[in-house]
């Protein structure tokens, strides 16, 4: 595996390489990242990832500075899945004068959910994957590899690259689950030993939420409102816990099986945890 940091020695290093497949990451990668670059092994020609921690996407009270980084272990690990290019700028690499031009997602994908109770986060990260795109695929077109987990996101992001008409297939990698059903999440690391096994909760709530969801006349606001109140009885903060049409992440007039997705954001203790299911 190669490491470059800088967009023109990356732009050199994959030229004439056939098609990229790419992994964009922020790193302290877990398995999730690593079964994302399992899968772009078999979609390309070429595999990459990068490993950068986007600030623009962060709010000023979130955790830009003690995000953890742990660059030489990641490069490790992705040396060990085969990895061909890791992709790591600096943040002067990558803005090297301020970013002043920004991509403004549609409003009525990205000022709901996450978009609301993060103001501004979309902006950031459409900015940051529009630009990591536009340095991986400059020679080739190719595959780009985002997981499920961040289910918004990926509908962000794929909304994105169509109406931009980007040379690059979005494809979804499914959320990596530990053994009792913990979405793996770098903020995992985050969380007591007392806040990791009562974390399963949230998953757990969105399936008796998609559950009921199913039941015949089903009133999914007071479903909603049930599952929120259980979940804050459980010592959780919880931003939302919703159910949602998979095609536009709005309500669903009829809800129908194969069609819907519930979604969740709540906080345990200092730490934020999202998590979906598509049912």
């Amino acid at each position: 595996m190669q490491t470059v940091h800088t967009i023109a020695d990356l732009r050199a290093l994959l030229s004439g390489r056939g098609r990229p497949a790419f992994v964009p990451t922020m790193g302290n990668l877990h398995e999730g990242h690593l079964g994302l670059v399992r899968q772009a092994r078999a979609l390309g020609d070429v595999t990459v990832a990068s490993i950068f921690v986007n600030r623009l996407q962060f709010l000023p009270h979130e955790d830009f500075d003690s995000y953890p980084r742990t660059l030489q272990r990641d490069a490790d690990l992705l040396r060990g899945e085969g990895c061909d290019v890791l992709f790591a700028p600096r943040e002067a690499d990558l803005y090297p004068e301020p970013q002043t031009f920004t991509v403004q997602p549609d409003p009525r994908l990205a000022d709901m959910l996450e978009g609301h109770f993060r103001p501004g986060f979309f902006t950031g990260v459409c900015t940051v994957v529009l630009k990591l795109l536009s340095c991986v695929f400059a020679g080739s077109p190719g595959v780009a590899v985002f997981g499920a987990k961040d289910y918004q996101q990926l509908m962000v992001v794929r909304a994105m690259a169509r109406q931009f008409a980007l040379p690059v297939q979005i494809a979804c990698g499914q959320t990596c689950r530990a053994a009792d059903g913990l979405a793996l999440s770098s903020r995992n690391g985050y969380l007591s030993e007392a806040e990791r096994a009562q974390a399963v909760q949230l998953f757990a709530a969105l399936r008796s939420l998609a559950q009921g969801a199913l039941a015949p006349g089903a009133d999914l606001p007071a479903l909603e409102q049930h599952a929120l109140a259980a979940l804050r009885a459980q010592g959780w903060q919880p931003d939302y816990l919703t159910v949602r049409q998979r095609s536009d992440l709005q309500a669903p007039r009829n809800p129908q099986a194969g069609q819907l997705v519930a979604l969740g954001a709540a906080r345990l203790g200092n730490t934020r945890l999202i998590d979906n299911l598509e049912f």
